[in-house]
């Protein structure tokens, strides 16, 4: 990361790199949690899903954290321009990446459940491709906001049809197995569950890539459509 300086005052350079440090911190466990319950889920292994929800609390004490750590930054220094985008950008990605750990939670319990048939190896093959577009969105998401680079922000962003794509290839196969034997019907609900968690989380990265461009660009670009974010992200450029 690119250390904020430049302030009146250097411990105020020190709160606001803090801010982005433990986002980062924070973003790396549940990158993590995310990467062992789709390997859970995918190996059956029952030990790992409860790692997994056991870790779920300490990314709730991360989020508690930087939320006061954040505040008290508005309430002592009371940042305007970019300082404070910088800010606001922190507060609300700390919520997604917080939603991530829940969705990683919910495919850990997934496999948990006492009904849980195992999947085949060509559904857990779907499950894994998904899952792994799903993580790199994560990272580059999490590496976007850590640079304040917009433009790989933008490329993180045209990426999230890929996994609609996928959720809704998974969607249509499980639900043909389901109408076509009804003993599918568990399976492919757990199936659909868990690539429904995984679309989300690709959700909450391209909400955390459009915080990395609002703070970059001082726009918010959340309801733009796609053309329009680039206009935003190559605006300025030579």
């Amino acid at each position: 990361m690119n250390k904020i300086t430049g302030h009146y005052s250097q411990s105020y350079d020190s709160e606001l790199n803090e801010a982005v440090d433990r986002l980062l911190t924070m973003g790396a466990l549940v990158e993590q949690q995310l990467r062992d319950a789709i390997k859970a889920f995918i190996k059956g292994d029952r030990e790992l899903a409860q790692q997994v929800i056991q870790t779920d609390r300490k990314v709730n004490t991360y989020e508690i954290s930087i939320e006061e750590h954040c505040l008290e930054i508005i309430a002592r220094r009371q940042p305007a321009a970019r300082d404070l985008r910088l800010i606001m950008g922190v507060l609300k990605s700390i919520n997604d990446v917080e939603r991530v750990g829940d969705q990683a939670e919910h495919i850990a319990k997934q496999l948990l459940e006492e009904d849980c048939q195992r999947p085949t190896d060509a559904q857990l093959e779907d499950i894994e491709m998904m899952g792994d577009k799903v993580l790199h969105m994560l990272q580059q998401s999490l590496k976007a906001f850590k640079e304040m680079d917009a433009a790989l922000a933008l490329a993180v962003l045209k990426q999230d049809k890929l996994v609609d794509n996928d959720y809704g290839r998974i969607l249509r196969h499980n639900l043909t197995y389901m109408l076509e034997d009804t003993r599918q019907i568990t399976r492919g609900l757990h199936l659909i569950w868990v690539a429904r968690a995984l679309e989300r989380i690709g959700d909450h990265a391209q909400n955390i890539c459009e915080f990395s461009i609002f703070i970059a660009k001082g726009k918010n670009v959340s309801h733009l459509t796609e053309e329009e974010v680039e206009a935003v992200v190559d605006k300025g450029k030579k």
